[in-house]
């Protein structure tokens, strides 16, 4: 009995007084983010989730799911897409995934359904490139986005009450390092005009930081 003792004793002692012993990895919030079968274990809380490919990078290996519901976007990961049988996801199309919460957001744990027919391809992001050789002939100025259609690839930006507006496109914007604009976002623009009117020939996060660059 007293040696059934001195092992249960020694058995309690690390986990009473080192609450590192609970065997989760030190690195498993950082892993998440980028490994979704860490921790595979836990994921019995999975809610579905309806919404659209936002962007995905293949080469990044992640992208972006805007859900219908209106909650965050949810981390894609390349790992979850080709465990369930896709190579890429296309932005614009449609996706059904179960989610699981981790430390920085929801994050796709597996895909139900993906629908592509509304999936806007590569050759088809960006209209034909008619305004690229724009001239600016403003100088730097601030100015507040008005409306910006990631899936159309162009928006409007506005100087203020009276100016004309600026149209800028999506090209422009990977152009200068930057992925997308929400309305009554600030920006730095020069532009000029072009075959739609005012058009951006430059544009940069106001403040010089990088903006949206994550998603």
């Amino acid at each position: 009995m007293g040696s059934d003792a001195y092992e249960l004793k020694r058995g309690l002692t690390p986990s009473a007084g080192a609450p590192q012993s609970t065997g989760e990895d030190p690195g498993a919030a950082q892993h998440s983010s980028v490994d979704p079968f860490a921790g595979e274990g836990s994921a019995v809380d999975l809610v579905e989730i309806r919404g659209v490919i936002k962007w995905f990078d293949a080469s990044k290996g992640y992208g972006f799911i805007i859900p219908d519901n209106g909650s965050a976007d949810v981390l894609l990961h390349v790992t979850v897409l080709r465990r369930d049988g896709f190579q890429t996801a296309y932005e614009g199309a449609r996706i059904v995934v179960e989610c699981v919460r981790r430390s920085k957001g929801q994050q796709a744990f597996r895909v139900v359904s993906m629908d592509e027919s509304t999936a806007i391809h590569p050759a088809q992001m960006l209209p034909p490139r008619t305004h690229v050789t724009v001239t600016a002939t403003s100088g730097l100025e601030r100015a507040q986005v008005k409306w910006f259609n990631r899936l159309r690839g162009f928006g409007f930006l506005s100087c203020g009450e009276g100016t004309p507006d600026i149209f800028v496109h999506m090209e422009t914007l990977r152009r200068y390092g930057m992925t997308e604009l929400r309305p009554g976002q600030y920006v730095l623009v020069r532009f000029g005009p072009g075959s739609k009117g005012m058009m951006a020939a430059e544009i940069q996060p106001e403040g010089g930081a990088p903006g949206l660059l994550s998603h």
